[in-house]
């Protein structure tokens, strides 16, 4: 290829290229840069390393993706045709050794006759698999990761809402957009390019001149323009994301919700297949022309184009008054490409049978629709005979097409000039996977002839092509080898993103300490000026004791009064989800492992929450308000996780117009009283509420007023005594929590933090989730039995409780440790030891242990096989190296009765 460039039209920009020194112009992309340098190999295929030039002139280049450093950061896979060129850039090709023209891997190719499509299902079972993996692995892959490349700290997330929101910026797009903003809708037009314009700038000699007047009719009619953004992707509900490019700052990330989109996304120049097409030098027609009026680079001196269309033809004028010389090969005149000569570049093309000397091939077999984003709608395709390519079929609601994207190709006649199975040489269909005709006929042969089946047995049209070049000339090829019309043969599934979108970007701002950031009680101001020492509970900051002694001397300091008198406890991050409309008892009790429907209204029950494998994800308390309202208490850190599953089973199996999901934890803040003198310092708080134990029982709800506002009160206890949590709106919190410290005083009232919180629980044997159950835990390890033996109705997990691992006989039951050696609490982790046939193994483990003040010694919590069944025995323990010895008891080491409740 003896390209150069015929029009200098900005400042020199030095680069580099595979270690060698070029210069490039201002406004260059890297592939107009490298075209006008002459270099002819920008890359290697990815299975067999053929030398690959560049092909098309946007982001359907298939060839030309580099490795590109800058200011020291090394981008991996830029695609050459879409970056622009800057001063100081390095360039490095990917998937060649050590550069693109001398690659030692090139050997690969001749080996080809034995990595056919498919090989490596067959070629690497014997003797084993892993002896090859290692290598194959190396091996694979394009670009190279550069560990001392940080992202960019912050991408920006923006969020939009329009009328109409408009994908593309040529004719079609900027006249749609100008009609939607004069008939006064909010409009948003989206396009990839650096300038809006689409294909006018090089198709027509003023369309420059045309672009620009345009945009300003479009503008001053009030629509947005943003340049350089891809839509990448349309998913559910018409939510569309968006990759902005910005000079000197962090891209951002769009995700636009339009009324209505209009595609209008033009069509994509396909090549035509024939022997040695993917030679350096076979070109787009359609990129030659962009090159030429875009960039001033004249991609050859003696062209040869071929193609089967009248609109590719027209290039050749363009050409010619460039300088170069052309032959044109029509080949809906029964003309056709015969042979392609020359080992790293087009020498000379053979045509019908004559030898043409040149440098450049343009090919072109048509134009195809791009239709990815309009698929990604659940849009379906018809086969249009007339331009030869799929177009959109029925409408789907929300979106049209206009324009090339819609098959409208304006005057235009072609031919079809699809694959011939059974043609000599090695025709090449998809250029970036190294899919050829043969592989395609052998997919067809092993029986691989679902469209679905071909793209991933030969990898046609796989990873960033997403069949931009090769799909059609696949799917034809395959309706030719089975003898099916390309209508029939199908198309396969177009998927987000449209082009490789950064990690970065996708990932917004949710990285380091925005990726789980700490949430704050309402109080911490007022825990903190009381004294309290926070910790992170179940990603909330929480006070975990108070005062200034020792973490454990005051937890016991707190657990001790809070048994005695009255202790204050924060539990505003527990779960208060409300669920309701008509089927809210029913997905409530498919969520739950109780049946919770059949409560009294004001009425309150404890359970659980399970996985679909029957494990216990969480447990806590749910309020039933009314027949059509409830609350779901569950535990602080999973929140999120049990509203994304309510939400998830309203929308799958319930109707979603008669149940609802609101979370409120944070609207409503939570003040514990716990103790024998709780009832006496909630009666001072003047809340509006009976507190006769008839009127409000252990496990009732009663609706009050604090300072003028709601207020809820329940009588639940995790302690053991009891128990009232008084839920107001955040806002009330700091009244409420003075008032009970107020209270307090005269009861001798302390503040409690979570650490005396859990030792509380663990002396009377409630379990924490996820502490004192693991991963295969399920209710009937617990000795919950009763729903999964006599409850009738549906729930998650239900069947995972009948499965053979579920009911085999030495699972993990949850128990109790006492200490038999004399000494100290158990660590925590210590493994229950089997000693069977004088071999050691974990048979348990311990997952809590507490010095309790209320028993007056060490107490522990663990998972032991068999557990239930072996209270009184003594087991062994072992810990980093030590050993102690315990006795399985029930896990209840305190008020066994149950008396305090009441209390």
């Amino acid at each position: 290829m003896s390209a150069r460039r015929i029009r200098d039209s900005g400042a020199p920009l030095a680069f580099t290229f595979d270690g060698r020194a070029y210069e490039g112009r201002e406004g260059d992309t890297l592939a107009s840069a490298l075209l006008a340098n002459g270099v002819r190999v920008v890359g290697r295929s990815f299975k067999y390393h053929r030398p690959r030039g560049i092909h098309g002139a946007w982001s359907e280049e298939p060839n030309a993706i580099l490795d590109v450093t800058i200011h020291g950061k090394t981008w991996p896979n830029v695609r050459a045709t879409t970056q622009r060129l800057e001063a100081g850039m390095d360039l490095r090709s990917v998937n060649a050794r050590p550069t693109a023209e001398g690659d030692r891997l090139g050997l690969l190719d001749r080996l080809s006759p034995f990595l056919p499509a498919g090989f490596y299902y067959k070629t690497f079972l014997w003797p084993d698999w892993h002896r090859f993996e290692p290598r194959i692995r190396a091996m694979a892959g394009l670009g190279q990761l550069d560990p001392a490349h940080e992202p960019p700290a912050d991408s920006p997330a923006m969020n939009a809402r329009c009328d109409v929101l408009v994908v593309g910026s040529g004719r079609s797009g900027l006249l749609a957009a100008r009609d939607a903003a004069l008939a006064g809708g909010t409009v948003i037009v989206v396009d990839d390019r650096f300038e809006p314009g689409g294909t006018m700038l090089h198709r027509e000699a003023d369309g420059a001149e045309r672009a620009a007047a345009l945009l300003g009719d479009v503008e001053q009619a009030g629509a947005r323009i943003l340049s350089r953004a891809t839509v990448y992707g349309i998913y559910d509900h018409n939510l569309v994301c968006c990759w902005e490019r910005r000079d000197g700052a962090p891209d951002r990330h769009w995700r636009i919700r339009p009324k209505r989109i209009v595609l209008a996304t033009g069509a994509i120049e396909r090549p035509l297949v024939f022997a040695d097409n993917d030679r350096p030098g076979v070109m787009s027609a359609e990129a030659a022309l962009y090159y030429l009026r875009r960039h001033g680079v004249l991609v050859g001196e003696r062209i040869v184009l071929a193609a089967n269309n009248s609109r590719a033809l027209g290039v050749a004028d363009a050409l010619r008054e460039a300088g170069a010389a052309v032959t044109v090969a029509d080949l809906r005149e029964g003309v056709s490409v015969d042979a392609v000569h020359g080992a790293k570049g087009v020498e000379a093309v053979t045509i019908s049978g004559k030898r043409i000397e040149a440098d450049c091939l343009l090919a072109s077999g048509g134009y195809t629709p791009t239709v990815h984003l309009f698929c990604q709608a659940k849009g379906k395709l018809r086969y249009d005979e007339a331009i030869a390519a799929f177009v959109p079929g029925a409408p789907v609601d929300g979106i049209s097409l206009v324009g090339a994207a819609a098959g409208d190709f304006g005057d235009y006649a072609i031919a079809p000039a699809w694959p011939k199975p059974g043609a000599r040489g090695r025709q090449w269909i998809d250029f970036q996977n190294d899919v050829t005709l043969t592989d395609v006929e052998l997919a067809a042969r092993e029986n691989f002839r679902s469209v679905e089946h071909l793209k991933r047995y030969t990898t046609l049209g796989m990873a960033t092509d997403q069949g931009k070049t090769s799909n059609m000339n696949g799917l034809a090829a395959m309706a030719a080898v089975t003898g099916r019309t390309i209508q029939q043969t199908g198309t396969t599934t177009y998927r987000p993103p449209f082009v490789p979108v950064p990690f970065t970007v996708v990932a917004g701002r949710r990285r380091g300490q925005l990726f789980n950031p700490v949430r704050r009680l309402a109080l911490e101001t007022q825990h903190r000026a009381a004294g309290g020492v926070f910790r992170e509970y179940g990603g909330w900051l929480r006070p975990a004791f108070y005062g200034g002694g020792e973490a454990d001397d005051e937890m016991r300091r707190e657990a001790r009064q809070a048994r005695e008198t009255v202790a204050i406890f924060d539990g505003s991050p527990l779960g208060k989800i409300e669920v309701f409309g008509p089927q809210a008892g029913a997905i409530v009790d498919y969520n739950s492992y109780n049946t919770i429907s059949t409560l009294k209204p004001g009425r309150v029950r404890y359970g659980f929450m399970l996985t679909e494998g029957g494990v216990i994800y969480d447990d806590g308390v749910t309020v039933k308000l009314a027949d059509d309202h409830y609350v779901v208490s569950c535990s602080s850190g999973h929140v999120a996780g049990v509203v994304a599953r309510l939400e998830e089973w309203r929308q799958d199996r319930f109707d979603p117009a008669a149940v609802f999901v609101h979370n409120l934890t944070a609207h409503w803040a939570t003040l514990t009283a716990t103790g024998p003198r709780a009832k006496a310092l909630v009666a001072a708080l003047s809340l509006g509420v009976d507190l006769d134990d008839a009127a409000l029982p252990h496990m009732a709800t009663a609706q009050g007023s604090f300072e003028g506002g709601a207020a809820r009160v329940a009588r639940v206890s995790f302690t053991g005594d009891r128990s009232y949590e008084i839920s107001v709106p955040a806002s009330k919190a700091p009244a409420l929590w003075a008032a009970m410290k107020e209270a307090g005083r005269a009861l001798d009232a302390v503040l409690m933090g979570s650490e005396a919180l859990l030792l509380l629980r663990a002396e009377k044997g409630f379990i924490i989730a996820g502490k004192d159950t693991d991963g295969t835990s399920m209710p009937h390890d617990l000795g919950i039995t009763g729903p999964r033996d006599k409850r009738l109705g549906e729930y998650v997990g239900k069947r995972s409780l009948f499965t053979e691992n579920a009911l085999r006989d030495n699972r993990q039951q949850f128990v109790g440790l006492a200490v038999a050696d004399g000494g100290p609490a158990l660590p925590t982790g210590a493994h229950v030891l089997d000693e069977t046939g004088g071999k050691r193994r974990s048979a348990g483990y311990v997952t809590s242990s507490y010095e309790s003040p209320a028993v007056g010694g060490p107490i522990a919590l663990g998972l032991v096989e068999q557990g239930m069944s072996r209270m009184g025995e003594e087991v062994s323990l072992f810990h980093l190296g030590k050993a102690r010895r315990a006795v399985i008891e029930q896990p209840c080491f305190f008020d066994r009765e149950g008396s305090r409740i009441d209390a």
